[in-house]
C-alpha cells in the first residue's frame, strides 16, 4: 500500500519554509526594521517615542479546510478557526492580541452564510479578549465557484518590552504541551485526499472509533490559547518560549524558537493523541515521522518552562480546565527538535 505525504497531497513545507527567507531578503532595506520570521512580526515604537512599547503582527487563514465547511453546509466555526491561527501566533511573543480584521472573498454567497461566518469570527475574538476594528468583503464570481469563499484575518498585538517572550531555553528547561480540540486547520489538503478520495468517505460518514460523523471531527475549531498564556504571565510563570503547533508540525515549528545551541525533547508516548489522528495514519497509510511533520498530534502550543515553574503551571492551567502535560524537555544540542 502506497504510503501518502503531505507533498503528494500537493503541499511542499520545505517551499514555504524557504520563501520565508525570500521575503526577509525582499524587504530588508524597507524602512523601519521589524523581525520576521517566527510567528508574528515585531515592531518596536521607539521611533515614535514609545521605546517601551512594541507591536506585533500576524496574518493567516483557514486553508482548504473551508472545503468541509462547505460540504457540511455549517459556516458558523470557521471563523473561529481565522482568528485563532492569528492570535495563537500573536500570543507566542507574550503581546496582548488587541485589533482583529477580516477579509471574507467569495462569488455568491446567502447573506445567511456571511453572518455564520462573522458568528465565528466574534465568537473567537470574544475567547481571545480582542477587537474586531474592520473587515473587507470581496465579492469575485469568476474567481470562485458558486458557494465558495476564502478567508484571510489580519492581527495586532501590543506589549510593553518586559512582557516580550524572548528569553533562550536552556538545558533541564522543561516542555508543558497544552492541548489541541483535534486537527485545527492544518493539513486539510491531505486529510481531505486520504478522507474523501482514498477511503471513499462522506461528511456524514459515521465512524464508530469517534462516535459520530466524520464531518463533525474534521469541522472542529482550533483552540484559542491566549487566556491560559497571559493568565501564566500575570502569575509570574516565567515562559522561555513558546511554539504554535500549526503547519509543518513539530518538525517545522519548533526549531523556530530554539537556541542553535538547544535541542527540544519530545516524548511521544506522554502525548494523549485523539483518535483522529491515528485514523489518518492508519488510512494513509503514513510514517509517524510525516505524522509529526504534518500535524499537531494533539497538542496545539509547546510551552518551555523553567523546571521550578512547571508545577505550577500545571495547577494554573489545570484549574482553568485547560488541558496540558509535561511532555519534554530541553537539553545541549543544534537547535533541533527529537521525537522519542
Amino acid at each position: 500500500m502506497a504510503k501518502l505525504t503531505y507533498k503528494e497531497a500537493g503541499v511542499d513545507i520545505r517551499r514555504g519554509q524557504n520563501f520565508v527567507g525570500v521575503i526577509r531578503k525582499l524587504a530588508e532595506d524597507l524602512p523601519f526594521s521589524s523581525s520576521i520570521g517566527k510567528f508574528c512580526s515585531l515592531y518596536n515604537l521607539g521611533n515614535f517615542g514609545c521605546e517601551d512599547v512594541s507591536l506585533a503582527t500576524s496574518t493567516d487563514g483557514v486553508g482548504t479546510k473551508l472545503k468541509i465547511a462547505c460540504m457540511m453546509g455549517r459556516h458558523n466555526t470557521v471563523g473561529i478557526d481565522l482568528v485563532a491561527m492569528n492570535v495563537n501566533d500573536i500570543i507566542t511573543s507574550g503581546a496582548q492580541p488587541v485589533l482583529f480584521s477580516d477579509y471574507i472573498s467569495f462569488s455568491r454567497l446567502d447573506d445567511c452564510i456571511l453572518e455564520d461566518i462573522m458568528k465565528g469570527i466574534v465568537n473567537g475574538l470574544r475567547d481571545a479578549n480582542c477587537s474586531l476594528s474592520g473587515g473587507e468583503t470581496a465579492e469575485m464570481p469568476d474567481m470562485y465557484r458558486d458557494g465558495e469563499y476564502d478567508l484571510g484575518g489580519f492581527c495586532i498585538g501590543i506589549a510593553r518590552k518586559a512582557e516580550i517572550i524572548r528569553e533562550d531555553a536552556e538545558e533541564g528547561d522543561v516542555v508543558v504541551g497544552l492541548f489541541s480540540s483535534g486537527l485545527h486547520s492544518n493539513g486539510y489538503s491531505l486529510i481531505r485526499k486520504i478522507v474523501f478520495e482514498k477511503m471513499k468517505m462522506r461528511v456524514d460518514t459515521y465512524i464508530e472509533d469517534l462516535t459520530f460523523m466524520i464531518g463533525e471531527e474534521l469541522l472542529k475549531p482550533t483552540m484559542i490559547y491566549v487566556k491560559p498564556i497571559l493568565k501564566a504571565k500575570k502569575n509570574a510563570i516565567k515562559i522561555k518560549c513558546i511554539a504554535h503547533i500549526t503547519g509543518g508540525g513539530f518538525y517545522g515549528n519548533i526549531p523556530r524558537v530554539l537556541p542553535s545551541n538547544m535541542d527540544m525533547v519530545i516524548k511521544k508516548n506522554d502525548i494523549p493523541t485523539p483518535p483522529i489522528f491515528h485514523l489518518i495514519k492508519e488510512w494513509g497509510n503514513m510514517e509517524e515521522k510525516e505524522m509529526f511533520n504534518v500535524f499537531n498530534m494533539g497538542i496545539g502550543m509547546v510551552v518551555v518552562v523553567r523546571k521550578e515553574d512547571t508545577d505550577k503551571t500545571i495547577d494554573l492551567w489545570t484549574k482553568m480546565k485547560c488541558g496540558c502535560k509535561i511532555i519534554g524537555y530541553i537539553e545541549k544540542g543544534k537547535g533541533d527538535v527529537r521525537i522519542v
